[in-house]
């Protein structure tokens, strides 16, 4: 087995069936074995994904149930454990990969024999790069430029924006500090042990990118096809939230920088309050607009439909509440995908995964970057995916 493909579900089952399906349609797809640990779900996630993948079809995907909420990296350790593929990938349920990527990342880490960690451009479901692709090691200088604000003030500097590298190309590959868990690659070396048991969700790609590099490894980023909803299962707009994402942090520099950490503790406990409190306001300013929009009449959900199956995804759309438009269109009748103008006013924009291919989609959302949001509709599962819609469509 070339590939091993290790996805951690928490309440997006419609997420992670959709990735697993995308994987599977890779033109990689004999080359890979996929793991779908599911980490207490409250919701039907175990139910769903078992009944999903239970036929002889999908023989190359076992989902296991990890019995209590581990944390992503436990739960992407017991999978692990078990892979049989010559490399590992840990990937996002909330995740669209194209048909190439997979085929892409293994002729890459061919060509390249003391990587340790290897990562991708991701697209956020808007069409604009996610910054979090490739980042540079939270040392107590970086550390402090990207909670005191210095990084978000010089983002291209490399004195201050080493955080998020953005002073490097993202259509180029190149060595990088940090690949994120989003989307992370690794040989199969059949450690136990991938991930640090210290970190319950945030931190522990840092840690394993870092220990990579002290094992004389080389950690490096790529251009790829992927689409990244960014957090579906998270609320970043709560204290907890913020409080987990800094205390992370801390844990690192508890472990790798510890003569700093304690000068460094005040500072975190700052941001962590600044963050918490911006997501507070960004969760009023939400509900503001939300409540003008009902008083302008505005309270639907807008979508444009680009497909062959517009009949079967009105029904879905309809009895999610979404207000839809339907342009009967293939990838052979629109190569260049949707205009500009056929998203003024609409939320999201939808593709028919039958009629497009997955590469095709996020060419097409790349262009009218931060203009309209993705949405994918599956004829064969009469699923729709959207960004914040999640266990409300569908069937």
């Amino acid at each position: 087995m070339k590939i091993s493909v290790i996805i951690v579900n928490y309440n997006v089952a419609r997420f992670t069936e959709q990735a697993v399906r995308a994987l599977l349609a890779s033109t990689a797809a004999q080359d890979l074995e996929v793991f779908v640990v599911d980490n207490a779900s409250t919701d039907d996630s175990l139910t769903y994904l078992r009944q999903r993948f239970s036929t002889d079809c999908f023989s190359q995907v076992r989902i296991l149930d990890a019995g209590s909420n581990l944390g992503f990296g436990r739960a992407n350790n017991l999978a692990a454990r078990q892979a049989n593929g010559d490399y590992l990938l840990f990937l996002n349920p909330d995740t669209l990969p194209d048909e190439d990527l997979i085929a892409s990342l293994i002729k890459f880490a061919e060509n390249h024999p003391k990587m340790g960690a290897l990562g991708v451009s991701m697209t956020n479901e808007n069409g604009t790069f996610a910054p979090e692709s490739r980042r540079g090691l939270p040392t107590p200088w970086t550390a402090f430029c990207k909670m005191s604000g210095l990084t978000a003030l010089f983002p291209k500097s490399r004195r201050f924006g080493r955080y998020y590298m953005d002073y490097l190309p993202a259509n180029q590959p190149h060595e990088t500090e940090v690949v994120s868990g989003a989307c992370m690659m690794v040989r199969n070396d059949g450690r136990s042990e991938w991930f640090d048991s210290d970190y319950f969700m945030y931190g522990e790609d840092v840690d394993l990118s870092y220990r990579l590099m002290q094992e004389g490894k080389t950690n490096y980023y790529m251009p790829a096809g992927l689409i990244h909803y960014k957090g579906e299962s998270t609320n970043k707009t709560s204290f907890r939230y913020a409080h987990v994402f800094y205390g992370a942090m801390l844990i690192f520099l508890r472990k790798h920088f510890p003569n700093y950490a304690f000068w460094l503790r005040p500072i975190i406990g700052f941001a962590t309050i600044a963050k918490a409190t911006k997501g507070w306001l960004h969760g009023l300013w939400v509900g503001l607009r939300f409540r003008l929009s009902r008083r302008a009449g505005r309270a639907a959900t807008h979508v444009v439909y680009f497909g062959t199956h517009g009949q079967d995804f009105m029904e879905s759309a309809s009895a999610a509440g979404l207000v839809a438009i339907v342009n009967e269109a293939k990838e052979s009748t629109l190569p260049q995908g949707h205009r500009v103008d056929d998203v003024k006013g609409v939320d999201f924009v939808v593709y028919d995964l039958a009629d497009f291919s997955r590469r095709a989609i996020i060419q097409h959302i790349r262009r009218t970057a931060g203009l309209v949001s993705l949405g994918l509709y599956d004829p064969e599962t009469h699923q729709v995916i959207m960004h914040g819609m999640e266990n409300k469509i569908g069937c």
